[in-house]
């Protein structure tokens, strides 16, 4: 066996989703374009900060940047099932492209000021809106059901090596020639993803528009929906946790590094670069090991590690030590974000899909802002070290009364089935 026949054999055996020929070319866009990304993320973050020297306002962006996904989600749910996602995709993605240039230009020319930031963030959110529950929507249209799961995995796994690439340059970039860089190669980027999006030929799943029933009937019959699938339900909840007190690194880790440890933004960038590693792990992990798909016990699991994770994280005073609980971190958040992605996709019939996704994208992405003003708050009044521990400790107790209420409700549900036998 030669080795060409081996490396085909180890991606069918563990990641058979790249098998797909319109999932590759997805994937290997994403890959490219995801580095950008994060070297946006971080330039933008450290920008603010440098501007405004207020965690307080540095947590408003991130908080106005997920707004529209709170207001506008469940509008997108229906809506995105009723058009090609293929050309969705392809103009939420030029929008980013165009946004990343127009903030590089402000940078470069030095005209830039906090207010430009907070617009742009709100077009940035507004276009994510749209795109977040198209693509999670999309992958079984280009993988089918068997893959999901692992496509699901392989794309948390390209996000959390982006996580550690990104951070990286971005840091090298930031310390040497600026946060203006960060924004013009993210632009650039987006070249390999359209590329990529414009490749794929796939059948697209068009749900038929009923013009007797209106929107907001179709949002409240996804919701009744979820409601009746205790699965759903519960894996929602937790999702709606790790939002508001975990995905708040962003702001929390740059003050953590000024305030805390008193290091410059190359700490910054191998501290976001330490927590994309253990994501990255906890992606292969996820991708390997779930074929079968996802263990709801996972979740309260990855939950549990997650919030141990932030806690140490808190404690820690120590710059290597610290790098290694955010790898931790990381591990535990993504084995918690992929088992809940899929767990909801696969448990969701192809009607409903988009608009359950909708709702995780709400609930994921849209919780942010709480958690960012929360956030930016707890570290204005005491300090990052303090609102990673009182963070870590809501997640306990929280998964905790959550898991123990839908146990009740399952027994009393036995108990009243068994009266009526």
């Amino acid at each position: 066996m030669n080795i060409n026949k081996i490396f085909r054999k180890i991606i069918k055996d563990n990641f058979p989703a790249l098998t797909h020929a319109n999932y590759r070319y997805f994937w290997i866009g994403q890959c490219i374009s995801l580095i950008g990304t994060w070297m946006q993320n971080v330039g933008q973050v450290w920008l603010v900060y440098s501007l405004t020297n207020s965690p307080l306002l540095t947590g408003i962006v991130s908080a106005v940047q997920f707004i529209p996904v709170t207001v506008f989600s469940l509008y997108a749910g229906v809506v995105i099932d009723k058009f090609p996602k293929k050309r969705i995709l392809f103009l939420t993605q030029s929008t980013s492209m165009v946004l990343a240039f127009i903030l590089a230009i402000l940078i470069f020319t030095e005209t830039v000021q906090y207010w430009h930031i907070l617009i742009i963030a709100f077009i940035l959110g507004c276009s994510n809106t749209v795109d977040m529950p198209t693509r999670q929507s999309f992958m079984i249209e280009i993988t089918g059901r068997e893959h999901l799961m692992n496509a699901i995995a392989l794309n948390s796994m390209i996000f959390n090596l982006a996580r550690i690439v990104g951070p990286s340059i971005g840091g090298i970039m930031l310390a040497s020639a600026g946060a203006g860089w960060c924004f013009l190669m993210n632009g650039i980027s987006f070249i390999a993803v359209l590329y990529g999006i414009s490749k794929i030929q796939t059948e697209p799943f068009v749900r038929k528009a009923n013009k007797n029933v209106r929107v907001l009937d179709e949002i409240k019959d996804g919701l009744v929906y979820i409601k009746n699938k205790t699965l759903l339900l519960k894996t929602l909840l937790m999702v709606t946790i790790t939002g508001i007190f975990v995905y708040n690194f962003n702001v929390l880790i740059p003050v953590f590094t000024k305030q805390t440890l008193q290091m410059d933004g190359r700490t910054f960038g191998f501290l976001m670069a330490s927590l994309g590693f253990g994501s990255l792990l906890g992606a292969l992990t996820a991708s390997i090991k779930g074929q079968k798909g996802p263990k709801p016990y996972i979740l309260v699991f990855a939950a549990v590690g997650a919030s141990l994770g932030l806690i140490l994280t808190g404690l820690s005073k120590v710059y290597y030590l610290t790098a290694f609980f955010l790898a931790i971190t990381g591990l535990f958040n993504i084995l918690f974000s992929t088992t809940a992605n899929s767990t909801l996709q696969i448990n969701s019939s192809d009607e409903y899909r988009s608009r359950v996704m909708s709702v995780y994208s709400l609930l994921f992405a849209g919780s942010n802002p709480v958690g960012s003003l929360l956030s930016g708050a707890v570290s204005d009044k005491y300090s990052a070290s303090t609102a990673f521990i009182v963070f870590g400790i809501s997640v306990l107790i929280l998964t905790a009364c959550i898991n123990l209420a839908f146990r009740k409700k399952t027994v009393l549900s036995a108990s009243d089935d068994s009266c009526l036998n």
